[in-house]
């Protein structure tokens, strides 16, 4: 099972009038630890980055899954509550869930949720949907058998 960190990236960006500031962009990371996130997420931006950056920030997130859409330039974060009935009292009880969804648009998200559902047998509502700050995702590497001896 994925274990998803939001790390935070520091550098300065060069505008489209010019000028330089100081931004700072989130990434998720699928990685065992705080240390390993922070490393993955520098060994993935520093092809992309020209000068000095750092991560700021690493934290747990509570993403559970990911919808991926490779036409999405964004990411939407869906929380959906998945209902279940009590055996003993027979109320309804529900658990919310966060699911990360990749589109381009507020109604792609809803769309590419929806197809991700597809085949699940647990009864569900969405509780909402916002879009994120992720820049992008990066996933576990796992290394082959044959790298590692």
């Amino acid at each position: 099972m994925a274990k998803w960190f939001e790390t935070k990236v520091r550098f300065d960006k060069t505008m489209e009038n010019g000028t330089v500031k100081k931004v700072t962009e989130h990434y998720l990371v699928d990685a065992l630890s705080f240390t390993e996130a922070e490393a993955r997420t520098n060994e993935e931006v520093t092809p992309f980055m020209s000068g000095d950056f750092d991560v700021s920030a690493v934290k747990k997130s509570n993403i559970s899954e990911i919808f991926r859409d490779e036409t999405g330039d964004r990411w939407y974060k869906v929380k959906v509550a998945f209902i279940t009935i009590d055996e003993k009292t027979a109320v309804e009880k529900r658990k919310a869930s966060y699911i990360l969804v990749q589109a381009s648009s507020f109604k792609g998200a809803y769309d590419n949720f929806i197809e991700g559902m597809k085949g699940t047998m647990a009864d569900y509502e969405i509780a909402g949907i916002a879009e994120t700050a992720i820049m992008d995702v990066y996933n576990a590497k796992l290394e082959s058998k044959s790298e590692n001896g």
